[in-house]
This record gives C-alpha cells, sequence and structure tokens, in this order.
C-alpha cells in the first residue's frame, strides 16, 4: 500500500528527512508518494532549494490538518523543542507520522522505533534498542545496545551513545559526541560537539568538553 507523506520543515533536516525518504522510495517503488512541504515560515533560500528538487511548498503547518486522514508526516526539524511543540499541535489531528529509516542504516534485532522517527544513512542501531517518538539519528551515529532515547531526542552525525544509555526527552546530542557506557542523560539536556560525557546529567543543563562538564 501507498503511503501518502508530507514533510514538516523545509530547513537542512527537513530537506535531509527528504533525502531519507527519496532513498526508501528507490529502493521501494511505490511505497511512498511524497506530496510535499509545509513549514510556518520558510527561508527564501530554503524555498528555492526545494524548487530547484521539484518538491512543492504546500504552505503552512495547517495545511496539513485539513489533508484526508490518511495522510502521514515526518517532522524534519532539527531542534528537539521546536519538534515537540509541533508534535503536540499534530497530536489533535490524530493522523499517524511516518518511520523513515534510510537502507544505508542498520538496526539490529529487538529495536523497537518509536513514530516520526528519521534515521539517516549510516547510522547503527544496535540489538534492544528503544527510540520514542519523533527520535532523530543522524547520518554516521552509533547507538549502543540496550540505548533507551525518549521522545523528541536528536543524535547528531558522528556521535557514539554507547550501551545501557537513558536519554530523556527534548535531549540534543552534539556531532562527534560520545556518552560512556550505562549513563543517563535527563530532559532538556543539550551536550556539545565533541564532547565526551563521563557521568549522568541532569535536567536542562548543557554541558561540553572532554570530560564533559
Amino acid at each position: 500500500m501507498t503511503t501518502n507523506l508530507i514533510v514538516v520543515g523545509a530547513g537542512g533536516f527537513g530537506r535531509e528527512t527528504l533525502d531519507v525518504v527519496e532513498a526508501i522510495g528507490l529502493t521501494e517503488p511505490g511505497r511512498i508518494r511524497l506530496l510535499g512541504v509545509v513549514d510556518d515560515a520558510p527561508t527564501d533560500q530554503n524555498v528555492g532549494l526545494l524548487t530547484a528538487r521539484g518538491i512543492p511548498l504546500l504552505g503552512k503547518l495547517d495545511v496539513l490538518m485539513t489533508q484526508p486522514q490518511e495522510v502521514r508526516y515526518l517532522i524534519g526539524i532539527g531542534s528537539p523543542p521546536v519538534r515537540a511543540a509541533v508534535a503536540e499541535r499534530l497530536d489533535k489531528s490524530q493522523r499517524d507520522a511516518f518511520i523513515a529509516i534510510h537502507p544505508a542504516a542498520t538496526v539490529g534485532s529487538m529495536s523497537r522505533i518509536g513514530p516520526g522517527s528519521v534515521i539517516c544513512a549510516g547510522a547503527q542501531i544496535s540489538t534492544n534498542v528503544t527510540l520514542g517518538r519523533h527520535t532523530h539519528v543522524n547520518a554516521g551515529s552509533l547507538i549502543g545496545h540496550d540505548t533507551r532515547l525518549q521522545d523528541w531526542v536528536s543524535i547528531n552525525p558522528g556521535a557514539v551513545v554507547s550501551g545501557d544509555v537513558h536519554i530523556g526527552p527534548r535531549t540534543l546530542v552534539g556531532a562527534n559526541a560520545t556518552i560512556l557506557q550505562g549513563l543517563s542523560l535527563a530532559r532538556d539536556v543539550v551536550v556539545g560537539a565533541s564532547a565526551c560525557v563521563v557521568r549522568d546529567v541532569p535536567s536542562g543543563v548543557t554541558v561540553k568538553g572532554v570530560p564533559a562538564r
């Protein structure tokens, strides 16, 4: 059955999400019919980039709300708090979010991927991993065994999350950062790029450096 799909967000990660969707379409022809993109405040540059690849900008987020109930969506917005706010708006429409896993990503046995999640090319997800709703696992990142990511988490390119780690809602792990095994990061944490996290991190804290502080 073909899925009619709209991507939310015309910015950088929105267009990366389009790449994932198009890659799925190449390996599974007919699985997805991309209707276009919605964005409440697209820049002229991003509109031009969508136009150049032949993808229509349908209008603001409210356009998605008017679509038939079977139309599904992906939120291609990199910021976890903004993504969470958009998801809460869309929850009211009671429509289903799509799960987009790039064909060049790997997902291990007994892993569970939440609705709305986007897994980019080269990402590696190990065994018995749980991803919450609308999680983003960027290109080349690694999620170790038995790890739990809650809703709206972003794992940026090249990050390594070791085994048995727990990451709370709306947390962002920066590019090339490392989270050591067995640690817990609470909600709304920001881990700076290339940081090495060696201890638990409480809610609302930004850490950076090696070791991360």
